[in-house]
């Protein structure tokens, strides 16, 4: 049986107000974004519903691509079907048939949103489900754990029957939250930080700090292959490599070694925040965890925090090492993480990095050197790449959005 569209339910889109339509359209956008290579295709949105018009297209690869959309609560291939009884209920029949496995329970749901429709929901549960008994004699009627629940929807221009139902991503469309500026290292984390992001909407654009001689091209590598995984969920990801070799020898030099990765994080987030502005994002994301690492502390992050006021979201701050990793296993960057070339971050740490910096003394010592000059060489050096899927690069791009 040849399904002729695909209907997807919204979700979380369905409690917003008056700004619905912006959310609808940016899901529009990604539906259409990863069906592209379908031209056949037509998307179609509606307030309360949103349809993928096949025309002849096979369904499977189209629901395989559905399932990573960020907006999505779930999705069934449908048919549309004229409001004739007779033929409502062979349809009904034949969807059930192609997919009864031994065994299989069923149960009707019936929607009339057309009042004026000859029979009520109870009418049509119980017209279709004398209708599928009859010609089914294996299968049983189960309405609390149903293997099968068929969705039969009348409404004003024909009715639609369904008995898949298919979840969603959930989260929010593409780039519906802004957009902010993600910290990208080669770890495990920062790159579902990433993930979780986009989930909720934001538009991600990746900063990485590269540090050559002391890291080497493989660890560029694998921050652009990172960040070409990132871009297969919104179709796209900007990266900005800041080059950050000099900074850190002057770290080095000036600041004493317990201070010089509070300080090193204090400048990477103050390159960054410049970047935001430069690029109009809206606020700036990292991977930490809370506790996790020495620069990850409630008084690191207390003394690195104070040199922006640009919102900082920490997707992970409250998950377990172990529940970051299934993510990153899920979402495919574990095995990229886990290669061994070294960031910036990792070739630089001291032997007895402070767990509890003093904000004061920070300032205390950064208060010997004018950085302002360096940080600004830094941004304006500042190499941007687009990544596409498939590791597309590209120096340049249009909105993606």
């Amino acid at each position: 049986m040849k399904y002729d569209r695909i209907l997807i339910r919204y979700g979380e889109i369905s409690t917003k107000g008056r700004n619905r339509k912006n959310f609808i359209d940016k899901l529009r956008k990604s539906v259409k974004r990863v069906l592209h290579d379908f031209p056949e295709i037509k998307v179609e949105g509606q307030r309360d519903r949103m349809f993928v018009l096949l025309n002849d297209q096979p369904h499977e690869e189209i629901i395989e691509r559905l399932k990573g959309v960020f907006g999505i609560q779930s999705f069934s291939p449908v048919l549309k079907v004229e409001k004739d009884l007779d033929t409502m209920k062979e349809k009904a029949l034949q969807l059930i048939q192609k997919v009864y496995q031994e065994g299989d329970t069923f149960k009707i749901t019936a929607k009339r949103a057309d009042k004026s429709f000859a029979l009520d929901t109870f009418g049509i549960n119980q017209a279709f489900g004398a209708h599928i008994l009859t010609n089914m004699p294996s299968i049983s009627v189960d309405v609390k754990k149903p293997s099968i629940n068929l969705v039969i929807e009348v409404r004003k221009e024909a009715s639609y029957i369904s008995c898949e139902n298919i979840k969603g991503a959930v989260g929010l469309p593409a780039g519906s939250s802004g957009k902010g500026m993600l910290m990208l290292s080669g770890g495990i984390d920062s790159p579902v930080a990433g993930y979780l992001s986009m989930k909720r909407g934001i538009e991600v654009e990746a900063v990485h700090f590269y540090s050559p001689p002391f890291t080497s091209e493989r660890s560029k590598q694998k921050v652009i292959d990172l960040a070409e995984k990132l871009s297969r969920i919104n179709g796209g990801v900007a990266l900005h490599i800041v080059p950050f070799t000099e900074i850190q020898q002057l770290i080095q030099k000036q600041i004493p070694d317990n201070y010089t990765m509070t300080t090193t994080r204090r400048l990477m987030l103050r390159i960054t925040d410049a970047l935001r502005e430069k690029y109009q994002g809206l606020s700036i994301i990292t991977g930490e965890s809370l506790g996790q690492v020495a620069s990850q502390t409630m008084e690191s992050m207390y003394a690195i925090n104070e040199v922006v006021s640009t919102p900082i979201l920490r997707p992970l701050i409250m998950m377990d090492k172990a529940d970051i990793i299934d993510i990153a296993q899920t979402i495919d960057t574990h095995d990229i993480s886990i290669r061994p070339f070294e960031d910036c971050c990792t070739v630089f740490v001291p032997s007895s990095p402070k767990t509890k910096p003093k904000l004061e003394k920070v300032q205390h010592f950064e208060s010997y050197t004018d950085f302002e000059p360096f940080i600004q060489k830094a941004v304006e050096n500042t190499e941007k790449l687009v990544i596409m899927p498939n590791s597309n690069i590209e120096k340049e791009m249009e909105d993606l959005f």
